[in-house]
């Protein structure tokens, strides 16, 4: 659960009675809205932002960009910052950041992490969200495309790695395989990647099995050089090292 805020109108409250009684804590609770990644993940509104944004990356020829990514997306932000001894609220921000960062795919690929930025602002704040919060989710949404973003604190550096780091055959949603471009290939022939933490050396990798009939190491690196830069710059930001290895082939 995300932690209790008061909003200004709630401290304005109090402040004016010269005291908390009944009717002022009753308008400070109606200020405040505990949010959880749970209720968000349950949100019609937000759901349909997603599946129209991934629709409309059907048409066009892209990945899944489906519930399935934005969730396995923000199981994986609110790990890493777990595993890395953030508070419980600092990852709960990032798992709703993380179910959220690709909303803006509804109004354009081009440019939706400042759109999706944008509506995202707007469906917190219908949720009563503390602000704080919703500025620190919308600057990790914000920020999240490697050809306008990077890392800018931990909740970003979070999303960042959980996103750039989801390479599966089933997010390829070409059924063809003679009309792959290459980003269906390197999907497609990710065998298996996961991401680990060596918590010892303070080293966040990312191990990749490809079938190399499919694409090669060599392929990978060529078409995802930017996101693996920019998963470095997340790493250090959360005070770790990035490392990729493809095959067993240590890559950076």
């Amino acid at each position: 659960m995300l932690a209790d805020h008061a909003d200004a109108g709630g401290v304005r409250a109090v402040r004016a009675g010269g005291g908390c009684g009944p009717k002022t804590i009753e308008l400070w609770k109606q200020e405040i809205s505990v949010i959880s990644y749970k209720d968000i993940r349950k949100n019609d509104e937000i759901n349909a932002l997603i599946e129209k944004g991934n629709d409309v990356l059907y048409e066009l020829g892209y990945t899944e960009h489906s519930r399935k990514h934005a969730a396995r997306v923000a199981q994986r932000a609110g790990q890493i910052l777990e595993k890395l001894e953030y508070d419980k609220h600092t990852a709960e921000l990032a798992r709703i950041a993380g179910y959220m960062h690709d909303i803006g795919n509804c109004v354009n690929r081009n440019d939706h992490a400042h759109s999706g930025a944008i509506l995202a602002y707007q469906t917190l704040k219908d949720l009563k969200t503390p602000m704080d919060d919703i500025l620190t989710i919308v600057t990790a949404i914000g920020h999240h495309d490697e050809a306008t973003g990077t890392a800018v604190d931990a909740v970003s550096a979070a999303l960042i790695l959980a996103d750039k780091t989801d390479v599966r055959r089933n997010r390829v949603q070409n059924r063809t395989p003679s009309n792959f471009d290459i980003h269906d290939r390197v999907n497609y022939a990710a065998l298996k990647s996961v991401l680990e933490l060596k918590e010892e050396k303070k080293v966040l990798q990312m191990n990749l099995e490809l079938d190399d009939t499919i694409c090669t190491v060599l392929d990978y690196f060529e078409i995802f050089l930017q996101r693996m830069l920019m998963c470095r710059r997340a790493a250090e930001v959360l005070g770790c090292r990035f490392k990729l290895v493809a095959n067993g082939n240590k890559l950076c």
